[in-house]
């Protein structure tokens, strides 16, 4: 059975669709089929880390909620050379980058519904083992809808005061739609700043596990999501940080 995994975040910047794509390539990398969709429709960006580029008759999850293009034909195996000697796979089912499908998206919108029938439809035809949803940061119906149906939300925030607030407020939401499991990951942590301060603070704030402390990293904004980390750099802190994470959401998920 799939598990739908969504990672979320109140603002912009926290660097959440790079968590998505790297945690993707971990659990893929331990022999996992996983599919991310990116539902972040009026700035998608995770098909950069993956160097995905479409060829003229590549179809996007616009098509499926616009046109009603089946899910399947919208999903592109975007699989690494090291992930696919590790028996894994990964399926990316992007937004369009065209400047007038983005428009008109905003412009008609979709039966937002559509989108989490579209993930359990297509776990079940690919028979995948987790499904991740990369969402649009804030709140909004395609936010909620996504968090109330995960076995696992994963809330990404930055350590700084603006973040703590809105984050604070995700949560209260998610917790009143009674979304499962939910985890913080605070991204993006200065090498200046004490840990165990941090996981107090967070601790007293919110009372929710605390899935991950990654910390910011010269690398990483070297890297500048034209690759994966975890891959590019796979004895980096950061990635060790995203491996321990997907460990420990395999062997949770397992148990329920």
């Amino acid at each position: 059975m799939s598990s739908i995994l969504a990672i979320h975040s109140f603002r912009g910047g926290t660097g959440k669709s790079n968590l998505s794509a790297n945690l993707a390539t971990c659990l893929a990398l331990s022999g996992k089929k996983v599919a991310i969709f990116d539902t972040d429709l009026a700035s998608p960006g995770v098909h950069v880390l993956f160097g995905f580029e479409a060829d003229a008759s590549a179809k996007y999850l616009n098509d499926h909620l616009q046109e009603g293009v089946p899910i399947r034909k919208c999903a592109h195996d975007v699989t690494p050379q090291q992930v696919r000697h590790a028996s894994g796979k990964i399926l990316l089912l992007p937004g369009s980058m065209e400047s007038d499908r983005i428009a008109k998206l905003l412009r008609e919108g979709y039966e937002v519904e559509m989108l989490n029938d579209a993930m359990f439809t297509l776990a079940d035809e690919l028979k995948l083992d987790y499904v991740l949803v990369d969402t649009h940061p804030g709140i909004n119906e395609e936010t909620l809808l996504s968090t109330a149906i995960a076995d696992s939300l994963l809330m990404v925030m930055r350590p700084d005061s603006q973040d703590y607030l809105g984050t604070a407020v995700a949560i209260e939401v998610a917790q009143r739609l009674d979304a499962a499991d939910i985890r913080l990951v605070v991204n993006k942590l200065p090498s200046y700043f004490d840990k165990e301060s941090v996981r107090d603070r967070v601790s007293a704030s919110y009372g929710i596990p605390l899935g991950a402390l990654l910390p910011l990293s010269d690398d990483l904004l070297t890297l500048a999501s034209s690759g994966l980390a975890v891959l590019e750099y796979p004895n980096h802190p950061w990635s060790d940080g995203v491996r321990a994470l997907a460990d420990q959401l395999m062997a949770d998920l397992s148990e329920q």
